[in-house]
């Protein structure tokens, strides 16, 4: 196949930035090679250079170099650096992702497989739409198998290579039978889903042997970006492309990546990929790009300590020329809003020595984390913002059980009302909907009140019948009875109460996703939050003071994320909280074995090298998480980083249990129940005091009505006595068992 070929007239000087082991690696151009590039290593720049170099060395077409990433935004990074160095414009390169190149493949080499050049891709949204279609058609039970969680599972499949016809041996009849279905649909449609756009490519590749070797013959190099997160299809596809076409050919595929950092095992990604690549290609070379250009010597001894720990990985350790730096700071606190005072006060001084807050990033393990920071910086103003999702009260779950709240409190409210009266589906449509808020406007009334009369048929206007208008009858029964119990019960049941009896908390409970999971621990997160205030309506107001701060945005904002949204990133200074067993490593990863707790090891890692100057580790005792309030140990990598340099509250770490040490800390902050917990005011919690606490002997120290500072708490007024404990009823609103040697008195 002839080939263009550039008349390509440059000097060396792209080579001059590069350390050793970097030039080695953009100068190795035949043969596999595996890049193993750590944390702030440069990998990017050594990727774009290498394509250079090819270019350069070789004197050939961009046409013929396959570089693959794995979004679009590195994609357009690496055409734009290549264009920057080499000065050539890449409009026929073939630099992508693996569905961009797998789209190009399809469009010309398609219909080898009965797809049509113009075939459309289908979103997310129509996946689920079709699936739910099939689901309906053949009479299948929505409720066990839900169309979002079969085309999850059916997305599942395809990333792992097995199309419908082997769909049986891996999932069971009925998924199999949709998964079918499902394609002949598409077939029909002359459509793909984003799964198809290399499965397709495989049997496009397998059933003609002839594509294959054109492309083989048409790609002298292939470069791959952060190998460790392929896939099976993806590796499958790669593998296929590298193959020589002869025993004399060289296999030039070149893959950058680094196993210590392969955190996506949940959605797919296989780090054994990255793992077998000197068996999958034959005289394999393996370049370690260790120098660190980001990090403290501080940071960098605590991440190799921490990642060393896994064993399924290849040996590498970071180092760094830049200056030592501070030393990493692990900090143990009484609960989760403990730490975030902690965190927020720490920041307040960062602030004091001009840091930008955009320079700084608190991490969390789990997206229901955010909501104890976000309520934190509003009290105390810092300005902050939620990468990778939205802030913790704008997500649509939370959204939609505010809504069923605002109406439960106020039955006028038609915003709440409309939002909510099909979630979950009542089989109240569109053109019902329209109706009621025509007549609701032209006899001004709100829409709850005319879609209530509607349901009595009580107007000719709206014309209600069968299921739906059981349905709405019912929902308005189910209104009437919960705001009875908002009068007799506590918040938490009741809002508990509502989210069950109205079906809302199951939508998400048979999706049975990954999301879906997500979106339960923040439901949970809220329903728990409320357990904090007297009544539905104080908690609802707190929310609309929250957002009215929310919408008074900064540029300079403080950066909160999960650990997955934070790969790529760097930050000057890092927060990584809740670092606890059971919320990192997660209770999930406990049920898979060594991998894991290895793939968590990994993230905890990914944590640590994103910090630049300096870097707190923190995790509580106590924490409200989804299930409620909870004892917690601290987590195996606190543990795992012994004499890594590490301080703990000021003091070296040394490696004694956590737990001993700090054990007093737990003494001093013991809820009793969430309903203590709950209690807002000296009024309501001298009605619980006698109920709650009986002294087992008495405190002389102190007496009822004294007036005692806690160092953390501030300031409050002592209400009850248990052993030498005091419970106090502090001026933010908590209450606190403390033990009496931790309070002073006030004069």
């Amino acid at each position: 196949m002839h080939q263009p070929r550039l008349s390509i007239n440059m000097n060396l000087d792209y080579l001059k930035d590069l350390n050793q082991h970097q030039k080695k690696a953009v100068e190795t151009i035949n043969g596999p090679l595996l890049i193993l590039a750590g944390a702030g290593t440069g990998k990017t720049r050594v990727l774009t250079t290498r394509y250079v170099h090819i270019m350069h060395t070789q004197n050939i077409h961009p046409s013929q170099i396959l570089a693959v990433t794995f979004t679009n935004k590195a994609a357009t990074e690496m055409k734009e650096r290549i264009a920057k160095i080499s000065q050539i414009p890449l409009q026929s390169s073939w630099v992508g992702t693996f569905h961009s190149i797998g789209v190009r493949i399809l469009r010309r080499h398609g219909s080898y497989i009965h797809l049509q050049p113009n075939f459309t891709i289908i979103d997310t949204d129509d996946q689920i739409r079709l699936v739910r279609q099939i689901i309906k058609d053949f009479k299948i039970d929505d409720k066990k198998y839900t169309p979002k969680s079969v085309a999850h599972k059916i997305g599942i499949l395809k990333d792992k290579a097995i199309d419908e016809k082997q769909a049986k041996a891996y999932e069971d009849a009925i998924i199999a039978h949709i998964y079918h279905e499902y394609q002949e649909r598409l077939k029909i449609l002359n459509a793909v889903d984003f799964g198809d756009l290399l499965l397709n490519c495989l049997k496009l590749f397998s059933l003609h042997p002839d594509v294959l070797e054109y492309y083989k013959n048409q790609f002298k190099y292939i470069l791959v970006d952060e190998y460790q997160d392929t896939n099976v299809s993806q590796y499958i596809w790669l593998r296929l492309l590298a193959q020589s076409s002869s025993p004399e050919m060289p296999q030039n595929i070149c893959c950058v990546g680094d196993d210590d950092q392969s955190i996506y095992g949940w959605r797919g990604a296989e780090v054994g990929n990255i793992l077998r690549f000197e068996k999958d290609f034959a005289g394999a070379k393996i370049i370690r790009l260790e120098q660190n250009y980001r990090s403290t010597t501080a940071i960098l001894n605590v991440a190799n300590q921490l990642i060393s720990c896994n064993k399924s990985r290849y040996a590498k350790k970071l180092w760094s020329d830049n200056e030592s730096g501070e030393p990493v700071e692990i900090h143990s606190h009484y609960d989760g809003e403990e730490e975030a005072r902690f965190i927020g006060a720490s920041i307040e001084r960062l602030q004091q020595k001009a840091c930008k807050l955009s320079n700084i990033a608190i991490l969390v393990r789990a997206g229901f984390q955010t909501r104890t920071f976000e309520d934190m910086f509003m009290r105390i103003g810092i300005p902050y913002k939620v990468v990778g999702g939205p802030r913790f009260y704008e997500r649509q779950e939370i959204r939609d059980c505010l809504a069923y709240l605002r109406i439960l409190v106020q039955p006028t409210d038609g915003l709440a009302f409309e939002r909510i009266i099909n979630t979950p589906r009542r089989g109240i449509g569109d053109t019902t909907i329209q109706r009621l808020h025509q007549y609701a406007r032209d006899h001004n009334i709100p829409l709850p009140q005319a879609a209530l009369q509607a349901c009595e048929q009580k107007i000719d206007e709206v014309p209600l019948q069968g299921k739906a208008r059981t349905a709405l009858q019912n929902f308005f029964k189910d209104l009437s009875a919960w705001r009875e119990k908002e009068q007799t019960s506590d918040p938490i049941n009741c809002v508990r109460l509502v989210l069950d009896e109205s079906g809302y908390t199951q939508i998400w409970l048979d999706e049975k996703t990954e999301e879906a999971r997500a979106r339960i621990e923040n439901i949970k997160e809220l329903v728990n939050t409320i357990g904090q205030f007297e009544s539905i309506h104080g908690f609802l107001e707190h929310i609309s003071l929250v957002m009215d701060t929310q919408n008074k945005s900064s540029d300079e904002m403080v950066n909160i994320m999960t650990l997955h949204s934070a790969k790529g990133l760097e930050f000057d200074h890092v927060y990584l909280c809740g670092w606890e067993e059971g919320l990192f490593p997660h209770q999930r990863s406990f049920s898979e074995g060594n991998a894991g707790i290895e793939e968590e090891r990994r993230l905890a890692y990914v944590g640590v090298s994103r910090a630049k100057k300096t870097l707190i580790i923190s995790h509580a005792y106590s924490r409200r998480m989804p299930q409620g309030w909870q004892q917690v140990q601290p987590s195996r990598f606190i543990k795992e980083i012994t004499n890594s340099g590490a301080v703990r509250n000021g003091t070296l770490h040394n490696g004694q249990d956590s737990f001993q040490l700090h054990k007093s800390a737990i003494s001093q902050h013991t809820y009793q129940n969430q309903d203590t917990y709950r209690l807002q005011n000296s009024k309501t919690l001298g009605s619980k005091q006698n109920s709650s606490y009986r002294p087992t002997h008495l405190n002389t120290s102190y007496k009822t009505g004294d007036s005692v500072m806690h160092t953390v708490f501030g300031e409050g007024t002592v209400i009850a006595f248990e052993g030498q404990h005091v419970l106090v009823s502090f001026k933010n609103g908590k209450l606190h068992k403390i033990m009496s040697q931790y309070l002073e008195k006030n004069q």
